[in-house]
């Protein structure tokens, strides 16, 4: 499954992370909900991190078609706000 973070480019992962990444996206879906910018940062930072270690790097010159696409990890709580879904960032 092909996956872009904005402003890094895109990697590879495996269909058995989505359900973890599904409750990293929960998590950071909860803290907009609360306002909390906080708890949105420490979420954001740690489902950008999930992907990353659990992930392969496609090569820079690369443009896979991507199943989702995941902000950049210094974008504002309305950032990701308008990026959300109705099942978050991560379909599924």
């Amino acid at each position: 499954m092909i996956v872009r973070i904005m402003g890094e480019g895109q990697v590879d992962l495996t269909e058995a992370d989505l359900e973890l990444l599904n409750e990293f996206d929960a998590a950071l879906e909860a803290a907009i909900e609360s306002g909390d910018e906080a708890t949105f940062r420490t979420a954001l930072h740690d489902l950008l991190e999930k992907v990353r270690q659990d992930s392969k790097p496609l090569p820079p010159d690369s443009l896979e078609p991507s199943q989702f696409i995941l902000p950049h990890a210094e974008a504002s709580m309305d950032e990701v706000r308008e990026m959300l879904q109705d099942d978050g960032l991560i379909p599924g």
